[in-house]
Protein backbone atom coordinates (compact mmCIF):
# COMPACT_ATOMS: atom_id res chain seq x y z
CA UNK A 1 0.00 0.00 0.00
CA UNK A 2 2.64 2.24 0.79
CA UNK A 3 6.27 1.68 -0.75
CA UNK A 4 9.48 4.75 -0.30
CA UNK A 5 12.34 3.83 -2.59
CA UNK A 6 15.75 5.57 -1.94
CA UNK A 7 13.61 8.62 -0.35
CA UNK A 8 16.13 12.34 0.44
CA UNK A 9 15.21 15.01 1.59
CA UNK A 10 17.12 18.25 3.27
CA UNK A 11 16.14 21.10 4.54
CA UNK A 12 18.98 23.63 3.29
CA UNK A 13 22.09 21.74 4.80
CA UNK A 14 20.17 20.05 7.43
CA UNK A 15 19.76 16.02 5.58
CA UNK A 16 17.35 14.64 7.12
CA UNK A 17 16.52 11.20 5.20
CA UNK A 18 19.46 9.88 3.05
CA UNK A 19 18.16 7.09 1.43
CA UNK A 20 14.75 5.57 2.65
CA UNK A 21 13.64 2.63 1.42
CA UNK A 22 10.84 0.82 3.17
CA UNK A 23 7.64 -0.93 2.44
CA UNK A 24 4.29 -1.20 3.95
CA UNK A 25 1.99 -4.13 2.81
CA UNK A 26 -1.83 -3.38 2.64
CA UNK A 27 -3.63 -4.22 5.77
CA UNK A 28 -0.53 -4.21 7.97
CA UNK A 29 0.64 -2.19 10.63
CA UNK A 30 4.29 -0.70 10.88
CA UNK A 31 5.60 0.98 13.50
CA UNK A 32 9.06 3.29 13.01
CA UNK A 33 11.34 3.92 15.93
CA UNK A 34 14.06 6.61 16.68
CA UNK A 35 15.15 9.13 18.50
CA UNK A 36 13.64 13.07 18.36
CA UNK A 37 15.15 14.88 15.43
CA UNK A 38 15.82 11.30 13.63
CA UNK A 39 13.45 12.26 10.54
CA UNK A 40 10.44 10.13 11.55
CA UNK A 41 8.11 12.76 11.19
CA UNK A 42 9.43 14.26 7.86
CA UNK A 43 9.00 10.44 6.38
CA UNK A 44 5.05 10.73 7.21
CA UNK A 45 4.85 14.56 5.59
CA UNK A 46 6.35 12.61 2.53
CA UNK A 47 4.02 9.89 2.60
CA UNK A 48 1.14 12.64 2.88
CA UNK A 49 2.88 14.90 -0.13
CA UNK A 50 2.89 17.48 2.07
CA UNK A 51 6.76 17.39 1.46
CA UNK A 52 8.33 16.58 -1.77
CA UNK A 53 11.67 14.58 -1.89
CA UNK A 54 14.66 15.88 -3.11
CA UNK A 55 15.61 12.48 -4.52
CA UNK A 56 13.56 8.86 -4.92
CA UNK A 57 9.81 7.72 -5.26
CA UNK A 58 6.86 7.65 -3.10
CA UNK A 59 3.94 5.95 -3.84
CA UNK A 60 0.30 5.28 -2.38
CA UNK A 61 -1.03 2.19 -3.57
CA UNK A 62 0.42 2.32 -6.76
CA UNK A 63 0.77 6.04 -7.42
CA UNK A 64 3.03 8.78 -6.68
CA UNK A 65 2.37 10.97 -3.67
CA UNK A 66 3.41 13.91 -5.13
CA UNK A 67 1.40 14.11 -8.29
CA UNK A 68 -2.11 13.00 -7.02
CA UNK A 69 -5.41 14.79 -6.78
CA UNK A 70 -4.78 16.03 -3.29
CA UNK A 71 -8.98 16.26 -2.24
CA UNK A 72 -8.78 12.76 -3.27
CA UNK A 73 -5.90 11.39 -2.32
CA UNK A 74 -5.98 13.00 1.34
CA UNK A 75 -9.49 11.35 1.83
CA UNK A 76 -7.71 8.01 2.14
CA UNK A 77 -5.82 9.38 5.20
CA UNK A 78 -6.72 9.31 8.93
CA UNK A 79 -4.26 11.01 11.59
CA UNK A 80 -3.90 10.70 15.23
CA UNK A 81 -1.91 13.95 16.03
CA UNK A 82 0.86 13.63 19.06
CA UNK A 83 -0.43 15.37 22.07
CA UNK A 84 -4.76 15.09 20.25
CA UNK A 85 -4.34 18.45 18.37
CA UNK A 86 -8.12 18.84 19.79
CA UNK A 87 -9.78 22.58 18.59
CA UNK A 88 -10.82 23.41 22.06
CA UNK A 89 -13.56 25.87 20.38
CA UNK A 90 -15.40 22.94 19.16
CA UNK A 91 -17.14 20.11 21.34
CA UNK A 92 -16.35 16.65 21.69
CA UNK A 93 -18.82 15.39 18.74
CA UNK A 94 -17.44 18.73 16.87
CA UNK A 95 -13.68 17.16 16.63
CA UNK A 96 -14.78 13.90 15.81
CA UNK A 97 -16.73 14.58 12.66
CA UNK A 98 -14.49 17.71 11.66
CA UNK A 99 -13.89 15.93 8.08
CA UNK A 100 -17.57 14.73 7.76
CA UNK A 101 -18.68 18.67 8.48
CA UNK A 102 -16.55 19.87 5.22
CA UNK A 103 -14.67 19.10 2.22
CA UNK A 104 -15.26 16.03 0.10
CA UNK A 105 -16.62 13.69 2.45
CA UNK A 106 -19.70 16.72 3.93
CA UNK A 107 -22.38 14.85 5.58
CA UNK A 108 -25.57 16.39 6.59
CA UNK A 109 -25.42 17.75 10.41
CA UNK A 110 -27.36 14.95 11.62
CA UNK A 111 -25.75 12.13 10.10
CA UNK A 112 -22.08 13.60 11.15
CA UNK A 113 -22.87 13.65 14.97
CA UNK A 114 -24.36 10.38 14.89
CA UNK A 115 -21.32 8.80 13.21
CA UNK A 116 -19.48 11.17 16.10
CA UNK A 117 -21.11 9.24 19.11
CA UNK A 118 -20.81 5.94 17.13
CA UNK A 119 -16.93 6.40 17.31
CA UNK A 120 -16.57 7.69 20.58
CA UNK A 121 -18.47 4.49 21.82
CA UNK A 122 -16.00 2.44 19.68
CA UNK A 123 -12.61 3.99 21.64
CA UNK A 124 -15.17 3.47 25.11
CA UNK A 125 -16.46 6.76 25.39
CA UNK A 126 -20.13 7.55 26.33
CA UNK A 127 -22.39 9.60 24.44
CA UNK A 128 -22.67 12.11 26.83
CA UNK A 129 -19.47 13.10 26.23
CA UNK A 130 -20.36 14.38 22.95
CA UNK A 131 -21.49 18.05 24.10
CA UNK A 132 -18.62 18.62 26.23
CA UNK A 133 -15.28 20.71 25.62
CA UNK A 134 -11.99 18.95 25.17
CA UNK A 135 -10.90 21.22 28.58
CA UNK A 136 -13.25 19.14 29.94
CA UNK A 137 -11.33 16.14 29.53
CA UNK A 138 -8.81 14.66 30.88
CA UNK A 139 -5.84 13.63 28.71
CA UNK A 140 -6.77 9.91 28.02
CA UNK A 141 -10.21 11.00 27.03
CA UNK A 142 -8.45 13.50 24.75
CA UNK A 143 -6.60 10.77 23.66
CA UNK A 144 -9.57 9.13 22.71
CA UNK A 145 -11.22 11.44 21.04
CA UNK A 146 -8.26 12.16 18.74
CA UNK A 147 -8.43 8.36 17.87
CA UNK A 148 -12.40 8.57 17.18
CA UNK A 149 -11.47 11.48 14.86
CA UNK A 150 -9.06 9.65 13.22
CA UNK A 151 -11.09 6.68 12.31
CA UNK A 152 -14.44 8.97 11.61
CA UNK A 153 -14.33 8.65 8.16
CA UNK A 154 -13.22 5.37 7.69
CA UNK A 155 -10.13 5.63 6.02
CA UNK A 156 -7.98 3.02 4.51
CA UNK A 157 -4.78 4.57 6.13
CA UNK A 158 -4.12 5.86 9.10
CA UNK A 159 -1.09 7.25 11.06
CA UNK A 160 -0.28 7.79 14.76
CA UNK A 161 2.06 10.46 15.84
CA UNK A 162 3.62 9.29 19.27
CA UNK A 163 -0.11 8.19 20.55
CA UNK A 164 1.07 7.37 24.01
CA UNK A 165 3.03 10.65 24.70
CA UNK A 166 2.19 12.50 28.32
CA UNK A 167 -0.05 9.69 29.23
CA UNK A 168 0.60 7.27 32.36
CA UNK A 169 1.44 3.78 31.91
CA UNK A 170 -2.29 2.25 32.24
CA UNK A 171 -3.27 4.50 30.08
CA UNK A 172 -0.81 3.96 27.40
CA UNK A 173 -1.68 0.34 27.42
CA UNK A 174 -5.08 0.89 26.98
CA UNK A 175 -4.74 3.36 23.95
CA UNK A 176 -2.03 0.64 22.36
CA UNK A 177 -5.04 -1.91 22.94
CA UNK A 178 -7.28 0.37 21.15
CA UNK A 179 -5.05 1.23 17.92
CA UNK A 180 -4.75 -2.47 18.04
CA UNK A 181 -8.17 -3.71 18.14
CA UNK A 182 -9.50 -0.91 15.57
CA UNK A 183 -6.73 -1.15 12.57
CA UNK A 184 -7.39 -5.34 13.65
CA UNK A 185 -11.32 -4.41 12.77
CA UNK A 186 -10.93 -1.95 9.99
CA UNK A 187 -8.46 -4.26 8.08
CA UNK A 188 -6.28 -0.20 7.90
CA UNK A 189 -2.61 -0.17 6.54
CA UNK A 190 -0.89 2.26 9.82
CA UNK A 191 1.66 4.17 9.92
CA UNK A 192 3.02 4.39 14.13
CA UNK A 193 5.62 7.07 14.84
CA UNK A 194 6.84 6.38 18.77
CA UNK A 195 9.47 5.83 20.74
CA UNK A 196 7.94 4.10 23.01
CA UNK A 197 8.73 0.21 23.38
CA UNK A 198 5.19 -0.82 24.82
CA UNK A 199 3.66 0.76 21.50
CA UNK A 200 5.91 -0.85 19.06
CA UNK A 201 5.66 -4.51 20.61
CA UNK A 202 1.30 -3.62 21.08
CA UNK A 203 0.48 -2.23 17.74
CA UNK A 204 3.47 -3.57 15.17
CA UNK A 205 3.40 -5.82 12.68
CA UNK A 206 6.42 -4.73 11.29
CA UNK A 207 9.16 -2.13 12.80
CA UNK A 208 11.86 0.28 11.04
CA UNK A 209 14.45 1.45 13.29
CA UNK A 210 15.23 5.24 11.82
CA UNK A 211 18.68 7.06 12.66
CA UNK A 212 20.47 9.02 10.79
CA UNK A 213 18.20 9.89 8.13
CA UNK A 214 18.47 6.24 7.60
CA UNK A 215 16.67 2.71 8.05
CA UNK A 216 18.96 0.69 10.41
CA UNK A 217 16.81 -2.39 10.54
CA UNK A 218 13.48 -3.59 9.56
CA UNK A 219 11.96 -6.49 10.12
CA UNK A 220 8.62 -8.54 12.09
CA UNK A 221 8.11 -7.40 15.60
CA UNK A 222 9.08 -10.87 16.83
CA UNK A 223 12.58 -10.18 15.85
CA UNK A 224 12.97 -7.11 17.89
CA UNK A 225 14.60 -8.55 21.01
CA UNK A 226 16.33 -10.90 19.07
CA UNK A 227 18.05 -8.72 15.93
CA UNK A 228 21.64 -8.04 16.49
CA UNK A 229 22.02 -4.76 14.89
CA UNK A 230 23.79 -2.55 17.31
CA UNK A 231 21.23 1.08 16.88
CA UNK A 232 18.31 -1.06 17.05
CA UNK A 233 20.16 -3.07 20.33
CA UNK A 234 20.56 0.42 21.91
CA UNK A 235 17.56 1.67 21.10
CA UNK A 236 15.37 -0.92 22.67
CA UNK A 237 17.69 -1.79 25.84
CA UNK A 238 17.69 2.34 26.42
CA UNK A 239 22.05 1.76 26.75
CA UNK A 240 23.94 4.93 26.86
CA UNK A 241 26.46 3.34 25.17
CA UNK A 242 26.24 2.52 21.32
CA UNK A 243 26.72 3.94 18.02
CA UNK A 244 23.59 6.35 18.97
CA UNK A 245 25.69 9.22 20.53
CA UNK A 246 23.41 10.40 24.23
CA UNK A 247 23.74 14.30 25.01
CA UNK A 248 25.93 13.81 28.19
Amino acid sequence: MINLVDVHKAFGANQVLRGVTVGVPKGTSLVVIGGSGTGKSVLIKCILGLVSPDLGTVEVDGRDATRADRDAFLARFGMLFQGGALFDSMTVWQNVAFRLLRGSLKRPKAEAREIAVEKLRRVGLSPDVADLYPAELSGGMQKRVGLARAIASEPEIIFFDEPTTGLDPIMSGVINDLIRGIVTEMGATTVVITHDMSSARTIADNVAMLHGGKIRWHGPVSELDTAEDPHLRQFVTGSPDGPIEALR
